[in-house]
């Protein structure tokens, strides 16, 4: 098994979620991650706080954020959930707005969530990643996808 599809629990996939603006999608696709006690709640205000001082450095690529914050605001284990949001919303990013995908990561240090990082640019490389996001009727087949995809990287 992958590092990245490790980190990920089918609990932790949201498909079609409701959110009113980048504040709520940061929020939302953090709540598999605490109901799951992979974080605190601390750790939700500090990825908000955080991209409300230094902007939307979050939204990596096309449609795609990664909230995330420092380990030391509550991160309890190392885990990513991927929310699919049912609107787009805009984090303020004009190259990459706006942002339909989160990947919610938690990570206890610096170093050990590296490779499934590397794993998930790959994920994002692939169109046909984002066609199943955008038709997924179940967490299961994008769980499998991610497995599928990652296990002989």
């Amino acid at each position: 098994m992958s590092v990245l599809s490790s980190m990920i629990d089918k609990a932790f996939i949201q498909l079609n979620v409701k959110a009113t603006d980048w504040q709520d999608a940061i929020k939302v696709s953090a709540q598999p991650l605490l109901k799951a006690g992979k974080i605190a709640e601390s750790y939700i205000e500090k990825m908000i706080d955080i991209a409300l001082e230094t902007g939307p450095y979050i939204v990596i690529a096309k449609n795609v954020a990664l909230p995330h914050a420092p380990p030391d605001a509550g991160v309890y284990q190392t885990a990513m959930s991927i929310t699919v949001l049912e609107h787009d919303v805009h984090f303020g990013n004009p190259d990459n707005d706006p942002v339909k995908y989160l990947f919610c990561l938690s990570a206890t240090d610096s170093n050990s969530h590296l490779e499934a990082l590397a794993e998930l640019v790959d994920l994002l490389e692939d169109q046909n990643f984002f066609q199943l996001l955008n038709q997924a009727r179940n967490r299961t087949e994008v769980l499998d996808y991610v497995i599928n995809k990652t296990k002989n990287r």
